[in-house]
């Protein structure tokens, strides 16, 4: 009786000393008293009170635990190193937190995350290494969110809401109080703001901001993928009546104080649905027999002024965002459609780079400022295509953007068809210097009266569209140049892009090798050559959507900074955007340090321009993030109606969790998941990029062929998962 009343007791002990080290390490950087214990263990008879007070004396003793101050105490902290990084979730609800400069991320367990959020910056606390010699931690503060909205779905109950995040790395919902639901009903998609997250709570709290819509519902889908990214959908009031109220005459005494080009022939080339042209080729034969080429670009920064709330806004967003179905601009209509967009017959400020070029493609004389134009026609690029493909005037009904019968001429002829030669030349050169031509298949959607996709075509980059595409990079080489290159050196805004890293190039070769192809590591010239070979070879094959994207993968990311290290993707040893600024705010920026520098002016502050390129590089990720995300749903709504077809496919991608599935004819990508697959027990091969039968022995592998019909479309969580019928047998 004696010895089983002292295991009792022993055991006991072991309780309360486990559960006060479960209480403490649940929060390493707060102290708790007794009474908070207590409560966390539910212990609530006086002895067991008693009998933790007397163990937390007993820690305290042996030095196992420290009392902070009277009669509240904190687990003793180990001998620890405190790091700062950024915290990457799984979808397991662990994580990882990348410190720079360290070789090996942190792995954080989830009951160690102390609250904090997948991309917060965090300070951790490196773990002394165990037999397992990983890196392992406990966060011990945010410093900082990433997010503080996120888009969920409504919960409601009697007197409260709880809202279920939409972001797969969230892993625990939000708690609403009722006065903070803003009338939302239940199942609404919502935006919700971050508030505190209270020490005896077990979510964090929150207030609903925006009520999305009902999930499912197109308009509510798009801006619920803005607002996932914190993207606006929308102008401020202040900011659409302050755009409203600029001055956009065209006085001649402003004329005057810029170089006027109004009589020389200007024309601009761009999508045939475009609203905003924001750059202009102007052309005229010297009597030298050499060209003069103006590239000249909506001058935005003569209406948007520092100091301003339209500055304020164009800063904050920092770049157009492109969804499949509309743009979402940086600067308000009135601005980008109207004011600053070069639209034919109509005079417009702009900003110029105007060059002599030989016919040779070797440039002489380079000229930058201010100056007025007068666009003499609009052509899409279907019809400067047809110009250069048959040396014709006139242009086919059937491609026409204008009315039947309509004729170019022979002037514009002519300057197209020269702009088009001296265009291939410049490519030339560029691809003989070391250039990568990344020229990705883009998805497309020919979109009903309401949003509904009826069929799906490809984007592709002819010569009418190198054309622009080379003298904008004329332009911003040239711009980049006469700044960089100046002495003593001056702030400016570059666009750089650094050489790919090793690791992933040996990666890309791994993947590629599959489709027999491969690129020779040697010498920088050589990953050049053979990366341009490679996108040559894969042209029109099955695998041509797969090498391209992994081939953008394994390069390094093009960045704003005010340090230039070159562009290695173009082969420019300077270069800047200075083509694009109604939709891109660097642009605005360069603007400005440019013609500050013509008027003589001192070189900038480069802290207050490096804080400015770091955001505009942010904000052009999310908005790239949310451009894919849109094409996303559009894809998996366009298969919702095709749900009773068989399409062959290429493996895209394998894991351990499922088979990634791209269809050829329309490149939507789903998911055949690893449990779906019921004629054999399948496993994960990491190193053959594969799964595999256990019993029948049979082989799935990237860059197969496959049969698959849709099995599943959710157009709120964004998933398409197919049925995978086997291999496709030609």
């Amino acid at each position: 009786m004696a010895k089983r009343k002292k295991r009792a007791r022993s055991q006991r002990k072991n309780e309360i000393t486990k559960g006060i080290f479960t209480v403490l390490e649940s929060a390493p950087t707060k102290s708790f008293n007794y009474k908070q214990i207590a409560a966390k263990l539910n212990i609530i008879d006086s002895q067991g009170r008693n009998d933790l007070i007397k163990r937390l004396g007993e820690l305290k003793q042996k030095e196992r635990i420290v009392e902070v101050e009277r009669g509240k105490y904190k687990k003793k902290e180990e001998l620890r190193t405190l790091m700062e990084g950024v915290l990457d979730m799984t979808s397991s609800g662990n994580g990882y937190v990348i410190v720079e400069d360290l070789e090996e991320d942190i792995f954080v367990p989830e009951h160690r995350l102390n609250k904090a959020f997948h991309g917060d910056i965090v300070e951790v606390y490196l773990k002394p290494k165990s037999r397992s010699k990983k890196n392992e931690g406990e966060i011990a503060k945010v410093i900082k969110r990433k997010k503080e909205q996120y888009v969920g779905i409504v919960d409601k109950q009697k007197n409260y809401a709880f809202i279920r995040p939409m972001d797969s790395k969230m892993y625990t919902d939000i708690f609403i109080p009722a006065d903070r639901t803003k009338n939302a009903e239940n199942g609404d998609k919502v935006l919700v703001k971050l508030g505190d997250w209270p020490d005896d709570a077990d979510s964090p709290y929150g207030t609903i901001i925006d009520i999305l819509g009902k999930p499912g519902e197109h308009e509510t889908e798009i801006h619920s993928i803005l607002a996932e990214y914190g993207l606006p959908y929308e102008f401020p009031y202040e900011v659409e009546q302050y755009a409203k109220t600029l001055d956009t005459s065209i006085k001649e005494e402003e004329i005057a104080k810029r170089r006027d080009m109004r009589q020389v022939l200007t024309f601009t080339i761009d999508p045939k649905d475009a609203k905003d042209f924001d750059d202009a080729l102007s052309f005229q034969k010297l009597e030298n027999g050499n060209f003069e080429i103006g590239i000249h670009i909506a001058d935005v920064s003569h209406y948007v002024q520092p100091g301003t709330v339209l500055e304020d806004e164009a800063f904050n967003r920092a770049t157009s965002v492109y969804l499949v179905d509309r743009v979402v601009p940086m600067l308000p209509e009135v601005l980008s459609n109207l004011v600053c967009s070069l639209r034919p017959n109509e005079e417009k400020y702009t900003f110029s780079a105007v060059f002599e070029i030989t016919e040779d493609a070797k440039v002489l004389n380079q000229w930058f400022g201010r100056t007025a134009i007068n666009s003499n026609e609009r052509f899409a690029y279907e019809e400067a295509q047809y110009i250069i493909e048959t040396s014709s005037t006139e242009i086919p009904d059937e491609i026409s953007i204008r009315e039947k019968g309509y004729t170019v001429s022979e002037a514009i002829k002519e300057a197209v068809l020269t702009l088009d030669r001296l265009a291939k030349k410049f490519r030339a050169k560029r691809m003989s210097s070391g250039a990568i031509s990344f020229d990705k298949i883009e998805v497309r959607f020919n979109l009903n009266a309401n949003n509904e996709p009826e069929s799906v075509y490809f984007k592709e980059s002819k010569d009418a569209n190198k054309l622009i595409e080379e003298f904008m990079l004329l332009a911003n080489k040239s711009v980049a140049e006469f700044i960089g290159k100046k002495k003593p050196e001056k702030t400016f805004v570059y666009r750089v892009h650094d050489e790919p890293d090793i690791d992933k190039l040996l990666a890309l070769n791994g993947v590629i090798s599959r489709f027999g192809h491969a690129v020779n590591l040697k010498s920088k010239s050589s990953i050049s050559s053979s990366l341009n070979k490679l996108l040559e070879d894969v042209k029109g094959q099955k695998e041509q959507n797969l090498v391209d994207t992994l081939a953008i993968r394994s390069m390094s990311k093009a960045i704003y900074t005010t340090n230039n290290i070159g562009h290695y993707g173009l082969a420019f040893d300077y270069y800047t955007h200075f083509t694009s600024p109604i939709r891109r705010y660097p642009d605005v920026m360069v603007h400005r340090l440019l013609q500050h520098y013509l008027d003589g002016g001192k070189s900038e502050k480069e802290v207050v321009y490096e804080e400015k390129c770091k955001h505009s590089s942010d904000m052009e990720v999310l908005a790239s993030s949310a451009e894919r995300d849109s094409v996303k749903y559009m894809q998996i709504k366009f298969m919702q109606d095709h749900s009773n077809r068989e399409f062959v496919g290429v493996i895209s991608g394998v894991t351990e969790w499922g088979i990634y599935v791209e269809i050829i004819e329309n490149k939507c990508e789903g998911m055949v998941r690893i449990r779906d697959l019921k004629d054999d027990y399948y496993t994960f091969d990491e190193r053959n990029y594969a799964v595999v039968g256990e019993r029948k022995k049979k082989v799935y592998q990237l860059g197969d062929e496959v049969v698959v019909m849709v099995k599943e479309t959710d157009l709120i969580k964004r998933h398409l998962d197919f049925s995978l019928l086997g291999h496709y047998n030609n």
